[in-house]
């Protein structure tokens, strides 16, 4: 415990809690879920809060020092027509598709966020690496996770060790992939197996992004 103690305060370098101010009930209840509970599942339109609310979160569970590490990733498939293969390393290659959520993780940690980064303290997990991988004491978030296949989420969520707690975020009316079929499949799995992992359900009176984004998910909402 001595040893383990000594690695959280190298990584953690005197970080200051702060208060998440949730705009709604469902923000409310995705907060606790992901406090309370090993993984937790936020479902939802656009413009709910779902990716600042869970990076915000994790952010300021990662500022107790009881983690010593975040993982990020996501299904790198794209939104329409894509530019190709992006060039640079890893990270290089990883940071347009995670910028949602490391924008939220910015905006948390401020100055020591460039630090977290650059030690590999916030990691940029490629999907196609994880299976194998054993998280201990580590914060995860999958953001998109409506484009996760089966296959995806099983590597994923079987990766869980001692100590870490995991968060899928996911739009299925804006899946690329099987109509987001993998993610509600987990869903109704865990339901039916009574595993205690939270679903939150957001709606579009959730919406807190602005009036004109409401107004645009309620139309595509009738587009058959």
């Amino acid at each position: 415990m001595k040893r383990r103690a000594k690695q959280q305060s190298d990584a953690n370098p005197s970080f200051k809690g702060f208060h998440i101010q949730p705009k709604n009930k469902k923000q409310d209840l995705l907060i606790r879920s992901i406090k309370e509970f090993s993984i937790s599942v936020a479902i939802g339109p656009a413009g709910t809060g779902k990716t600042y609310i869970s990076a915000m979160t994790l952010a300021q569970l990662f500022c107790t020092g009881k983690y010593n590490k975040i993982v990020l990733t996501r299904a790198n498939v794209p939104t329409g027509r894509s530019l190709g293969f992006f060039p640079g390393d890893i990270k290089e290659k990883l940071t347009p598709w995670l910028n949602p959520m490391l924008n939220v993780f910015k905006k948390a940690f401020g100055e020591k966020y460039d630090y977290l980064l650059a030690r590999d303290i916030i990691e940029l997990q490629p999907l196609e690496t994880v299976r194998g991988m054993s998280y201990e004491d580590c914060l995860i978030m999958v953001d998109e996770a409506q484009n996760l296949n089966f296959d995806e989420i099983k590597a994923l969520t079987t990766r869980l060790g001692e100590g870490s707690k995991l968060v899928l975020s996911g739009d299925q009316s804006q899946s690329d992939v099987e109509n987001g079929k993998s993610l509600m499949k987990f869903v109704s799995l865990c339901e039916k197996h009574n595993i205690e992992i939270p679903i939150v359900e957001f709606s579009v009176e959730d919406i807190v992004r602005s009036d004109i984004v409401a107004q645009l998910v309620k139309m595509y909402m009738t587009v058959k």
